[in-house]
């Protein structure tokens, strides 16, 4: 959420004197240790703004575009009527773990090596202390392993340091933390907590655009119109079936049109 910011000085008054005196005096060194700290943690915080959306701030769809939704709705009840969240994880620290690893890589690859690292470092405390090449080597098939693993203890350290060694529960504090964004704290707080969230990974965004429930390639934007069209106690729900309609027939190369059982969705292959 973005931050406020202090109220406007006027001027100094008194013409070019008053301006000299001003450019004289010396600006205020920034502030070292505790203080430095928090004001980082504010600014990183400051630019994942627009963590929490209004109800106000979504967007209108028109009875189309909500006849549309309930079609899709309805449809994935019967074609997902269990869906069930793609990682394995027992607890939100393993599944938030879990979730950073599974950035550009598949679900599969994940379970096989989150319960390996979460074996050898099974929660924050001991997973922030970790050595960088252990869990390097921990992860390596996971792709990506040493920005994933800087971001994993990281993580972990402010969870031990800010949230007092618990996964927070908020959407607004689970951003702040090192490699989490709104798909990530999403889908820890759907899975984890059982509290609403889109997570719009590349299946959701994809099926969004391809059904015509959003026109965005932005996966906060597309969030947003989802917001806007499904139900708030189906956020979750809705996230794991429209993942699971990308994986068996909305595939990102060749869709599988012909097969799918949405007759009326407006794909150009389709029909």
């Amino acid at each position: 959420m973005a931050s406020r910011e202090g109220a406007a000085k006027a001027p100094p008054k008194g013409g070019a004197p008053a301006r000299a005196a001003a450019k004289a005096t010396p600006k205020p060194k920034a502030a070292k240790g505790p203080a430095k700290a928090a004001k980082a943690a504010k600014a990183a915080k400051a630019g994942k703004a627009g963590t929490k959306t209004s109800t106000k701030a979504l967007p209108k769809p028109g009875p189309a575009k909500r006849r549309l939704a309930s079609k899709v709705m309805e449809a994935f009840d019967r074609l997902y009527p269990e869906p069930e969240c793609g990682l394995e994880a027992r607890d939100p620290f393993g599944l938030l773990v879990a979730t950073i690893l599974s950035a550009q890589c598949t679900d599969a690859r994940v379970n096989q090596v989150a319960p390996v690292l979460l074996k050898a470092y099974p929660g924050p405390e001991e997973m922030g202390k970790a050595p960088a090449g252990k869990l390097e080597g921990l992860i390596k098939s996971c792709g990506f392993f040493r920005m994933k693993a800087k971001n994993i203890r990281a993580a972990s350290e402010a969870i031990v340091s800010r949230f007092g060694g618990r996964v927070p529960r908020t959407l607004e504090e689970l951003v702040t933390l090192p490699g989490v964004g709104r798909k990530t704290a999403n889908c820890v707080m759907g899975n984890a907590f059982g509290l609403p969230g889109i997570t719009v990974d590349t299946h959701l965004g994809r099926i969004s655009r391809r059904l015509g429930l959003s026109s965005n390639h932005d996966p906060v934007k597309v969030e947003q119109d989802l917001m806007a069209l499904i139900p708030e106690e189906r956020w979750t729900r809705f996230s794991h079936q429209g993942i699971a309609h990308g994986r068996t027939y909305c595939k990102s190369q060749k869709p599988l049109c012909k097969e799918c059982p949405l007759d009326f969705c407006p794909h150009p292959l389709a029909g």
